[in-house]
């Protein structure tokens, strides 16, 4: 799964959880639907006083982990066609969080958007263990730091470009969200979960016989 075409592929899995971070964000007025950091620190700020705010923190954390069990789940039943299986699975939930968003429901539309991304999290896994962070890069600037240190001590001088190709690809897919929310506003995300369908067709290649 770590060859070059896997990771051009988190590459741009990366990209769309940027693109659906902002379009999401600024879609609601400020709601976080792939960045839990910033929802936890949201989260203990709103519990000084702020219920409702706090409430709904702690449900998008919420439906986030839940994400990352059914995409585990489902990965597992899936065996060598787990990329495609869980993008599929995706894609479903993206469809459906869309039509809410475009229907004025916003909760159960941030909500969604939350599991699905919280799901893309193990397009990657293997044997329980989530292979390649999608969605987070705080994981991805720490594995720069490191690789780069390892580069000028005598290492490998290269394995840091594949965070900085994740963190560069969800930078890139934040400002084209940015983009597009303002010139289609909800409707922005259905250009995610059209590229989310056409990834899980393109899935099937990094299908690996043996695991």
């Amino acid at each position: 799964m770590q060859d070059r075409r896997a990771r051009i592929f988190a590459a741009i899995l990366s990209g769309t959880a940027g693109y659906i971070d902002a379009v999401g964000w600024l879609t609601s007025g400020g709601l976080f639907v792939s960045f839990m950091s910033g929802n936890v620190t949201k989260l203990g700020l709103s519990l000084s006083g702020q219920l409702e705010a706090a409430a709904l923190g702690a449900g998008l954390i919420s439906a986030f982990v839940g994400g990352v069990v059914i995409g585990s789940l489902v990965g597992r039943a899936a065996g060598p066609r787990q990329p495609r299986r869980v993008l599929a699975l995706v894609t479903m939930i993206l469809a459906a969080a869309t039509a809410c968003l475009e229907s004025g429901l916003l909760v159960p539309a941030v909500l969604g958007l939350a599991a699905a991304m919280g799901a893309k999290n193990t397009v990657f896994a293997e044997k329980g263990e989530v292979k390649i962070g999608l969605t987070y890069m705080t994981g991805a600037l720490v594995r720069m730091g490191k690789r780069i240190a390892t580069a000028l001590t005598g290492g490998d001088r290269y394995s840091w470009l594949e965070p900085l190709a994740l963190f560069s690809s969800m930078l890139s897919g934040a400002f084209l969200g940015a983009m597009a929310q303002a010139g289609l506003g909800a409707r922005a995300m259905w250009v995610a979960t059209l590229v989310s369908l056409a990834l899980t067709l393109y899935a099937r290649r990094l299908q690996t016989p043996d695991r």
